[in-house]
């Protein structure tokens, strides 16, 4: 079955040439097309897509209307990939975009779209449950926290704790996978943040930055 996509953006050029462009993608099919974050997300609800292909600006403000329309697919479509494309690095919408957990969602900057091939791989990584950032949106949020060397000092545990954090997993999920009791968890997670010298940061953010760190560690999924 061809990977089903919707994909939204305001400006009706960008909009027409990149569905072109992933018409022309093996086992992709557009399925539908928004300008707005009303009709994408009628789109969602119509179509029932594998994963959208959104821009981060539309109507009606211009401003955050990709991560909200990630929030909302999130919530009420969370078997749907969502995949924003920014012109800029923004790191606080890299962070809004990853609050509620990694897995099925993607930041890319918007010149990676000409590349089919590699456009592909992130639709069908994301539409997969993967999680895709661009190289330069990791880069950009590991220099702010200037980290280093940053998962050298976990154990082999803490580790694959980190690991099952990056799919997006909950704690109480983490536990079960790993067969480690909740408390258990909490802690290695505690350990982990404080390793990562995320000690001082909330929790959205510490566990947003703990996955990137092993994103960037792990090298960029593409």
């Amino acid at each position: 079955m061809p990977l089903r996509v919707v994909f939204a953006d305001d400006n009706f050029l960008a909009r027409e040439g990149v569905s072109a462009l992933l018409a022309e993608g093996e086992g992709i099919e557009v399925v539908g097309t928004a300008a707005d974050l009303d009709s994408l997300m009628a789109s969602v609800a119509e179509n029932r897509p594998d994963v959208v292909l959104t821009d981060i600006r539309m109507p009606p403000t211009h401003t955050n209307e990709g991560i909200e329309a990630a929030r909302r697919i999130r919530l009420e479509h969370p078997g749907v990939g969502v995949v924003v494309l920014s012109q800029y690095v923004e790191e606080d919408y890299a962070f809004a975009l990853l609050a509620g957990g990694a897995a099925g969602v993607g930041y890319l900057l918007k010149e990676r779209v000409s590349d089919l091939d590699e456009l592909a791989r992130a639709l069908h990584e994301v539409a997969r449950g993967g999680s895709v950032l661009d190289p330069a949106v990791v880069e950009a949020l590991l220099a702010r926290r200037g980290a280093e060397a940053p998962l050298l000092g976990l154990t082999d545990r803490e580790r694959a704790v980190l690991h099952e954090m990056a799919t997006g997993r909950n704690n109480s999920t983490i536990a079960k996978t790993l067969f480690l009791s909740d408390r258990a968890v909490e802690k290695h997670i505690g350990s982990v943040f404080h390793k990562l010298g995320l000690a001082d940061e909330h929790e959205v953010s510490r566990r947003v930055m703990a996955v990137l760190t092993y994103l960037e560690a792990s090298g960029p999924r593409r």
